[in-house]
């Protein structure tokens, strides 16, 4: 082997030591999680990681479906998971988790391989220019290859050279952090394979051991938090707390009325996002009173997107806004925000009357949707597959919902719920890879607490579309980790249920909705499930539905798909008839 250094153990080949000396840098920042995919470009280092104990290493055949994977692991954790793929447009089906991840401020890593620079515009097989290929989704470190064809006498240049590429990935990866994913382009020279034992042990006799995350918090993503100054908040005016997607408790608005989306925190104060359209007016007559209704501010935590009612209350300019946020993003899609920060200090009391108000309207907009789904003209929708999803789930479960109409349908229905983890691709609000972000999230969330008896348990409620467009998800190679406990509800109402209550449902546009919009698919998902080795549970009303789910709370299986057969005729009546 012409290309090695002989170190007197075996010949070590260089590219298998750079990729030691890379999944060194990772594990001292925190990962713990590897996805490979199959490549022989990126061979060292699938080598490296498949012979480390310290890193669980997970395969997947698609690159797309890894990376939404890898995505599913570090939203739980919120440690930097690693995809490892080959060169060429293996990298580029990495870019729809990437966008997900920048935007919804999730640590990932793409280490891509690549052919040498000098092959780059050859028309060499597999070779394209990917460096920086995510553009500004993601920060892009380049490494060159290490030098080859060395003699013993340039064992001294060779080992320079190591300790460049150490100081390079260690830089690299202190950066991983919820601001901001990292692709890390990893040039990878031939031979590509070679004794990983050798290099490793090179790597630890002529390099300092890397410090581990473990012992060093400074390197954990935690500390890379934005802090945006302090506001000054009068809790005696009329205030309404609106959270979403990454939002935290914020110390001091423990107490006061909050509109949460799923994946927020569950507030002490809960008020239905049914509301909003309660709180759009000055004032409401009630039982010969007139009460003052809409709220004097409105504070945003994190990253709300789901309600056009909560929405309009963020464009409302007769509201002052205070926008809070501890990423690089503020929400403040109308440009009026007030004021913005990540702390508050609060000054008043807050007025009792407003929260009576607040919780007046709550439970009118909650009642309003529960006696809609009451109403047996309407079927069996959507909506109430969500409903029955709600209703059994446990304390310790974890919820996944697709980014379309179910996050809307479990907030309609009031979730958050304490002691439900959830989860839900908000950031840039996209339905790919929804499963693969799922067996990512169960995967990692069974590794939380390993003393407990049984897996906890993980639900996920998608759509139909939303579960086809990741079909794929489902294949999970036999030598990976299988995944325990899992349940899919897939929502089957045939097409994009979503659209019949948007302004493409308009009765103008029937004529073409199927086609553009609503785009039923008629696949058997029963036969996919016995594809890909899932079992499978049919289910045709909210009580069958109901009977299944508590069936998988009782008796845990390894992974279940429960298709309910649902309807979107009536969604635009159910909509009305809710109120939503």
């Amino acid at each position: 082997m012409d290309s090695c250094v002989d170190v007197g153990i075996a010949p070590v080949v260089p590219s298998v030591v750079a990729a030691a000396v890379v999944l060194d840098a990772a594990v001292a920042a925190g990962v713990r999680e590897v996805v490979v995919c199959p490549g022989s470009r990126s061979a060292p280092l699938a080598l490296c990681a498949a012979r480390d104990p310290r890193v669980r290493v997970h395969t997947r055949i698609d690159e797309r479906s890894a990376a939404f994977f890898a995505l599913g692991m570090a939203r739980v954790t919120g440690r930097p998971a690693v995809v490892v793929m080959t060169s060429g447009t293996a990298v580029a089906n990495c870019l729809p988790a990437v966008i997900e991840a920048a935007h919804a401020h999730v640590p990932l890593v793409v280490a891509s391989a690549d052919r040498p620079a000098r092959l780059v515009g050859t028309g060499a097989s597999q070779t394209i220019d990917q460096v920086g290929m995510f553009g500004g989704f993601a920060e892009c470190v380049n490494v060159e290859p290490l030098p080859k064809r060395l003699s013993e006498d340039d064992a001294a240049e060779f080992t320079h050279a190591v300790s460049m590429l150490r100081t390079q990935v260690d830089h690299a990866f202190a950066q991983v952090g919820p601001q901001h994913p990292l692709q890390l382009n990893l040039q990878f020279d031939q031979p590509l394979v070679g004794s990983v034992d050798a290099a490793t042990a090179w790597v630890r006799e002529n390099l300092p051991a890397a410090d581990d995350a473990t012992s060093s918090p400074a390197k954990t993503h935690g500390g890379q938090w934005i802090d945006h100054g302090e506001v000054s908040v009068d809790l005696s005016k009329r205030t309404l707390v609106i959270t979403g997607d990454e939002a935290w408790q914020v110390e001091g608005l423990e107490d006061v009325p909050t509109m949460a989306e799923p994946t927020a925190p569950a507030p002490y104060l809960p008020v239905h996002p049914g509301a909003a359209r309660l709180f759009l007016s000055e004032q409401v007559s009630a039982e010969g009173y007139v009460v003052d209704t809409k709220p004097e501010q409105v504070i945003v935590v994190g990253h709300p997107t789901l309600h056009r009612g909560v929405m309009k209350l963020l464009k409302d300019p007769d509201v002052r806004l205070i926008v809070l946020s501890r990423t690089n993003q503020l929400t403040d899609p109308y440009r009026r925000a007030d004021a913005t920060g990540t702390h508050i200090k609060t000054t008043g009391e807050l007025d009792k009357n407003w929260l009576k108000v607040c919780s007046a309207a709550s439970d009118l907009a909650a009642e309003t949707v529960r006696t809609a789904l009451e109403d047996d003209t309407l079927g069996f929708t959507g909506l109430h597959a969500a409903a029955a999803v709600a209703d059994t789930l446990a304390v310790g479960d974890t919820l996944v919902l697709g980014a379309s109409n179910p996050v809307r349908d479990a907030s309609f229905l009031g979730l958050p719920y304490d002691g439900v983890s959830t989860y839900a691709p908000r950031g840039a609000a996209g339905i790919d890879g929804t499963i693969s972000q799922t067996l990512g999230v169960a995967a990692a969330t069974s590794t939380l607490n390993p003393e407990e008896p049984r897996t906890p348990r993980t639900i996920a409620l998608l759509g139909d579309v939303t579960f086809l467009h990741d079909a794929g998800g489902l294949n999970i190679p036999e030598h990976s980790p299988q995944p325990d406990n899992v349940t899919i509800v897939v929502a089957n109402d045939s097409g994009c249920g979503i659209f019949e209550t948007l302004e493409a449902g308009d009765p103008d546009y029937r004529d073409v909705f199927e086609q553009v919009f609503a785009t039923p698919c008629n696949v058997d998902i029963a036969a996919l499930c016995d594809a890909y080795d899932w079992e499978y549970i049919r289910a045709e009303t909210t009580q069958q539905l109901l009977d299944a789910l508590v069936d998988t709370c009782e008796k845990p299986r390894g992974r279940t798909i429960i298709e309910a057969i649902t309807t979107r005729t009536t969604r635009r009546e159910l909509a009305h008839k809710a109120q939503l």
